[in-house]
């Protein structure tokens, strides 16, 4: 028979002029809460059972309630080595998302009795065998089922504007358990389980329907309905464990715990980890009543025996010492020292764990979390976040400190006591290993005396850093200009009206120059903040002797960097700050601890994601991915890109760590996006994309927005278009730190407004914008140029030929080949524009001459350049009516016209024994840029050039003698997409990433 206990719970309230004391007595567990009149410490007595009338409860607060005592000295070998099994204790602790249903309390039973039936482990001879461990005691610490702790809180809620509401919302909470407990055990193990179930919740009622006199909720009333979760969830685990005829009992924590508590700290924040409320437990007496508990409530289930030398114990009966214990314990509930059931705060039920493996000195204590570890940044927010193998406790307790769920603080530090390493696993993949937490960090003056700083990155793979995490919704409470009242007095005054008001200050920095402080808080304090430092200071306010007082009216968030390894090593900081600088997130605050093991900025709440990712990559804690949107995805370029990305992406991973994901593309009429930017699209064959139900309407507005919604730092759009519609976008995305890679001529070498208004927006937001391929295809045309101008060289005059496909027309046209032959050939080639009148008129040169000379610092337009077109006005300006192949023949049929007056250039251009070429010059010295088919002799470089060649030769101060060239073939869309795609390397080399490292592999 479970035994139980009363408690006394007495809660002051003050309601207008009147004041009133309810007190309430409660039975542990199930036991009936219900105002009680006078003499409640001696009902409590009585109804105590013998072990805890034998030692009263007393608290001694000579010494600090948390000093560290040796586990030896907290609880005697009976409880550390039950049934003197040759194991020590094992905790595992489960929260409410691995309790949520009847078949995850099945999972959670059956993994326990698998964890106690010990583990194969090698000798440590090291020869290689494998022995078997035998048995391990273990204890499970549970949380509320999933939801139960919201259900209760609603209960609590609804209590205070109608009793039916909360009667409803207890009864919906109370069945879902029960229907869980029924699913999982017969009826003879449950009924006794379910009369104590009931008989709870007719406690909380009776709890609740006093709140209405009083029209608010006292936080012990929080603690003490809620914390009925817990004894729920651990008596179904209990009864599953029990009717799988396993050796168990449930142990209510409030029974044993016993700790020092704020009454007034309430239940905490939902989701928080950064605070205990001032919940320390109080060891001796805690040690005390667990070995009572183990006594008589362990004896009495079976759990505790006393075995002689034969293996008998005192009932007669012969021990199965093949099979060890199981105790699944309540987290999150414990009795303060006067006796008031009350609570570990949210998120509490690790605190309770690391308790109780210190009190029963466990080898272990494991955290079964719905992901493997604990992760690298929260892969919510960072899909390149992976589990870290191994943290130390200080680690831990910085990355949970700023945001990370990884644990409860506080349960770092009776692990810490008694070096007792914590094991975060995945309940849903038991296999694999997670995250191991154990040891401590180096100070800072063991860092200093090991060594001299040096920069982290020249230890190749070795990083500084272990996690990114974040806390989110802050604001930034600042006082500014108050230096004529003095520095030290400012800072005091400051920080002690936040103490006073009972504000979470997060983060501090301080500029002494002015005397002005700004602290981040939590962002539902920062009005009650704001109040309590213009109280402080309104007499200086009034006098103007502080210039301001102020609070950030958007959401901010606080970024943190946490490792160990950051101590002495130089440019983590920068490495850090760089990332967020090309992510184009701005930074308020700053702050480093003084420790060195994290740095810590504060940024706009919308740019977390973004900040993350950025800093994430920077340390190559994932590969670089560039998010990419490719327009004229079904053109020719965008094809052959698209097949290029597809078939490198793996050689890009693994020789580069650079990762490319395509979430978007369009073509003229039609769009894909990847809306949830967390998956890369399946470009097998974009065209039958485009044309699926997953597409829509082009909408360049809609499009827009998805990149803006896109949080990846690295968001590159490739127009691979040519339409001066989509060059119009290019300031707008540029201005939203969109980097921008345009194969197509209409931007670099449109409108001079255009051009220069895209400049300035390229510079203002720290992004990129490359064009290397829109004169070259391949070859490295514009980025000769810019090293020429940028090193001091003085460039005088470029020449050469700009067009492959003219290069191949007049490298084929001869006696037996006409024009117009020569013409289809390179179409048939794919060396020629969609229309071939582009190249033939010259346009297509012309622009990439501008694009040349605006990079020497010309002012020059289209229609700045001299031009010879190929083809009469009558050609070039029809219209043509029919397919895409109709209309090319039609053109085709016409320059037959065409064939005859080439064939007399190509005879008077071989009577002087020159070929003809179509080529440019541009002369910067007189400003003077032009193209025209001219005849060559075989002094001139262009004598020799071969099918769809290209060639520059730059003409400079330098190379006076003879000039620099450039060749090499750049016609088809191979060769362009090829030059794309060195774009895309060359624009990942600016992100920080292991790019930077690989310097030699782009060109």
């Amino acid at each position: 028979m479970r035994m139980h206990r009363r408690i006394l719970l007495a809660a002051p309230f003050a309601v207008g002029a009147a004041a009133f004391t309810f007190t309430f007595t409660g039975r542990q567990p199930g036991g009936v809460i219900a105002p009680s009149s006078q003499n409640n410490a001696a009902f409590l007595a009585r109804q105590q059972p013998p072990f805890a009338r034998l030692q009263p409860l007393s608290v001694s607060f000579s010494s600090p309630a948390s000093s560290p005592i040796p586990t030896s000295e907290i609880c005697p070998p009976s409880v550390t080595s039950p049934n003197d099994c040759p194991n020590p204790w094992e905790v595992h602790k489960f929260g409410g998302a691995s309790l949520a249903d009847a078949e995850l309390y099945r999972t959670v039973g059956d993994l326990l009795v698998r964890e106690s039936s010990g583990r194969t482990v090698k000798s440590e001879d090291g020869d290689g065998d494998e022995t078997h461990s035998g048995p391990i005691p273990t204890m499970a610490v549970v949380s509320a089922r999933g939801g139960m702790t919201d259900q209760l809180v609603k209960v609590v809620d609804s209590a205070l504007i109608d009793m039916s509401g909360a009667e409803s919302a207890l009864e919906e909470a109370l069945q879902g358990q029960l229907s869980i407990l029924h699913e999982l055990a017969p009826k003879e193990i449950t009924a006794e389980i379910e009369e104590r179930m009931r008989k709870d919740a007719q406690d909380i009622l009776s709890v609740v329907q006093s709140l209405r006199m009083i029209r608010s909720v006292p936080p012990s009333v929080m603690e003490v309905v809620t914390g009925f979760g817990e004894i729920w969830s651990a008596q179904t685990l209990y009864a599953y464990l029990k009717h799988k005829g396993i050796k168990t009992a449930w142990l209510d924590a409030r029974d044993v715990l016993i700790v020092k508590s704020n009454s007034n700290a309430g239940l905490g924040e939902k989701g928080s980890s950064s605070s205990t409320g001032g919940v320390v437990p109080l060891w001796v007496d805690t040690a005390t009543r667990m070995e009572e508990w183990w006594n008589t409530v362990g004896r009495a289930e079976g759990v505790h025996a006393i075995v002689d030398s034969d293996g008998f114990d005192l009932d007669g009966n012969k021990y199965d010492s093949s099979t060890a214990p199981i105790v699944v314990a309540t987290g999150f509930v414990a009795t303060s020292s006067d006796g008031v059931p009350t609570t570990l705060k949210r998120s509490g039920s690790d605190y309770s764990a690391t308790i109780f493996a210190k009190l029963v000195g466990s080898s272990r204590v494991t955290m079964w979390k719905n992901t493997n570890g604990v992760y690298t940044a929260d892969p919510r927010k960072v899909p390149e976040a992976f589990s870290i193998d191994s943290l130390k406790y200080d680690e831990a307790m910085e990355l949970a400190y700023f945001g990370a769920q990884v644990l409860h603080p506080s349960a770092m530090v009776p692990c810490i006591d008694s070096n007792i390493p914590v094991y975060v696993r995945n309940i849903f993949n038991p296999a694999f290993k997670g995250t191991v937490i154990q040891g401590r960090c180096s100070s800072l003056s063991e860092a200093n005396q090991e060594g001299k700083t040096v920069n982290w990155r020249s230890n190749k793979g070795v990083i500084p850093i272990k996690g990114i995490t974040s806390v989110d919704r802050v604001s930034l409470l600042t006082l500014e200009g108050a230096s004529v009242i003095g520095g030290a007095e400012v800072a005091e005054r400051f920080m002690g009206s936040m103490a006073s008001a009972e504000i979470d200050v997060l983060m501090v920095t301080q500029a002494s120059s002015e005397s002005s402080i700004t602290v981040v808080v939590p962002e539902n304090q920062g009005a009650a903040a704001l109040g309590a430092l213009k109280s402080t200071f309104e007499l200086e306010l009034s006098r103007s002797n502080v210039n301001s007082i102020s609070l950030t009216d958007s959401p901010m968030a606080i970024v943190a960097i946490v490792g160990e390894g950051m101590a002495m090593q130089s440019g983590v900081s920068a490495s850090f700050m760089s990332s967020l600088a090309r992510a184009n997130v701005n930074i308020r605050v700053i702050a480093q601890g003084s420790s060195e093991r994290q740095v810590a900025v504060v940024v706009e709440n919308s740019d977390v994601s973004r900040a993350l990712r950025a800093a994430h990559m920077a340390f190559t804690l994932s590969q670089t991915m560039v998010s990419v949107t490719v327009l004229g995805a079904t053109g020719k370029l965008g094809s052959a890109l698209i097949n290029q990305l597809n078939s490198q992406r793996e050689c890009l991973s693994k020789d580069l760590n650079f990762g490319v994901c395509v979430n978007a593309i369009a073509s003229s009429t039609r769009m894909a996006v990847d809306t949830t930017h967390s998956q890369c699209l399946m470009l097998d064959d974009a065209e039958s994309l485009l044309e699926s139900e997953d597409s829509q309407e082009l909408d360049m507005d809609l499009l827009m927005s998805s990149l803006e919604a896109d949080v990846n730092p690295h968001r590159v759009v490739i127009d691979c278009t040519n339409d001066d519609s989509v060059a119009d976008q290019y300031e707008k995305w540029m201005s939203s730190g969109i980097n921008v890679i345009s194969p197509g001529r209409r931007a670099a070498a449109g409108p001079l407004e255009r051009y220069h208004s895209i400049q300035t927006a390229q510079r203002s937001n720290a992004v990129e914008w490359q064009y290397e391929s829109s004169v070259g295809s391949a070859l490295p045309v514009l980025s000769t140029l810019r090293d020429l101008v940028q090193t001091g060289d003085d460039v005088k005059r470029l020449r050469g030929c700009l067009s492959g496909t003219m290069a191949y027309i007049f490298r084929n046209m001869d006696e037996d080949t006409s024009f117009s032959e020569a013409v289809r050939q390179a179409i048939e080639q794919d060396y020629a524009e969609n229309d071939v009148r582009v190249d033939l008129s010259g346009d297509d040169v012309v622009r990439k001459i501008v694009i040349l000379a605006r990079e020497l610092g010309m002012d020059v337009s289209v229609e700045d350049v001299e031009v010879e077109s190929l083809v009469p006005d009558e050609i070039r300006n029809k219209e043509y009516d029919g397919t895409d192949e109709e209309v090319q023949e039609a053109i085709l049929t016409d320059l037959e016209a065409l064939d005859e007056p080439m064939l007399e250039r190509y005879r008077a251009a071989a009577a002087e024994d020159k070929l003809l070429r179509y080529k440019f010059v541009i002369d910067v010295a007189n400003n003077k840029c032009r193209c025209s088919l001219k005849g060559v002799d075989n002094t001139d470089t262009l004598y020799r050039l071969r099918e769809n060649e290209n060639l520059v030769g730059f003409e400079t101060s330098r190379y006076s003698t003879s000039p620099l060239i450039v060749k090499g073939a750049a016609a088809g869309p191979a060769l362009a997409a090829s030059g794309m795609f060195c774009d895309l390397l060359r624009l990942g080399r600016a992100f920080p990433s292991p790019l930077q490292l690989h310097d030699d592999i782009i060109p």
